[in-house]
């Protein structure tokens, strides 16, 4: 039972196994891998980026239907996504509306507001951070995040983070060098989608600095 745990945990590891012993139900496997990493908080320590591209990689060999591979990822991951910001919708509002000491309900609104302002590319540069790829869109659904808007980002978040993974382990991923440097290949993604929002934290920081500095003195 441990052993299978650990071959699941690390299945981007032994996927050659499981397509081995398991055939076509690895695409449920798969599945349920991406649908329940986005679509429950407790689960942001399943496989997500490495186990796209690798599955990729494998459909160049064909070892899996790439077309059929995308469709379900995709399914998952929009699925997965829009379940875990329902969640987020139904229990947060309850949580903040109580008479707990150490909750804020200020911060409810303040989530919603700033969701609502930046919630659209964060939704999408999250789907390549793992772990906040799990909390974001239960965080939207607590913000109350406009579902019509949380569900246009949700899905150009899962196109972009699939179709780019899928098709990167498909054109590149049998090649010696980026299998032996997989990991490294995957912390140069991650970093090159944190740049972004942290250059733009300190851009606002700085603005809002200079703001203050230039404000006139009573």
């Amino acid at each position: 039972m441990l052993e299978f745990l650990n071959m699941l945990l690390h299945i981007d590891k032994s996927l050659g196994i499981w397509i081995a012993e398991y055939g076509a139900w690895i695409y449920l496997v798969l599945f349920l891998i991406i649908f329940g990493e986005t679509g429950f908080v407790v689960l942001p320590f399943l496989p997500g980026d490495s186990l796209l591209f690798i599955a990729g990689a494998f459909a160049a060999t064909g070892a899996m239907d790439l077309w059929l591979l995308i469709a379900l990822l995709l399914v998952a991951a929009i699925g997965g996504n829009t379940l875990n910001y329902m969640i987020g919708r139904m229990i947060g509002p309850k949580v903040f509306s109580q008479n707990i000491r150490f909750l804020d309900r200020k911060a409810l609104t303040k989530t919603h507001a700033f969701y609502e302002k930046h919630g659209g590319k964060t939704l999408v540069l999250a789907r390549f951070l793992p772990v906040v790829r799990t909390f974001a869109p239960f965080v939207a659904g607590v913000g109350y995040m406009n579902f019509a808007r949380f569900q246009f980002f949700n899905v150009v978040g899962a196109l972009t983070w699939v179709l780019l993974l899928v098709f990167g382990g498909y054109f590149f991923g049998n090649l010696p060098l980026v299998r032996e440097h997989l990991n490294t290949i995957v912390l140069i993604g991650m970093a090159a989608a944190i740049v972004p929002v942290v250059l733009g934290g300190i851009w606002k920081l700085t603005s809002g600095m200079r703001n203050k500095g230039d404000a006139p003195t009573p």
